[in-house]
């Protein structure tokens, strides 16, 4: 425990209360509330949140942007390539050459 801690736990423990207890006091002197530090990290975490939706939302616009003219040409080709193969070996099966 004490090589977790960086020594004897209680020591450590009462250590950080004092410091707790000195920054509290700066940041109560430069007018810093702790409801104000947690209010400030939330609104945060809030606009990292949307701006991960936003990306999504962006990349999504774009994708079916674009969908909207890949699949239709990639579906009429495979649709092309299908028939082709299937005429082409119709007529191998009956002997006509491609010729």
């Amino acid at each position: 425990m004490d090589r977790f801690f960086g020594g004897n736990p209680g020591v450590v423990l009462i250590r950080l209360c004092i410091l707790s207890v000195i920054l509290g006091v700066l940041l109560s002197a430069l007018g810093l509330d702790p409801r104000d530090i947690i209010d400030s990290f939330m609104r945060l975490l809030e606009r990292v949140y949307n701006m991960g939706f936003e990306a999504i939302e962006w990349a999504l616009r774009y994708f079916l942007l674009g969908a909207v003219i890949v699949f239709p040409v990639w579906l009429i080709s495979r649709i092309f390539k299908a028939s082709s193969r299937g005429q082409g070996s119709l007529k191998h099966r009956s002997g006509q050459s491609d010729v």
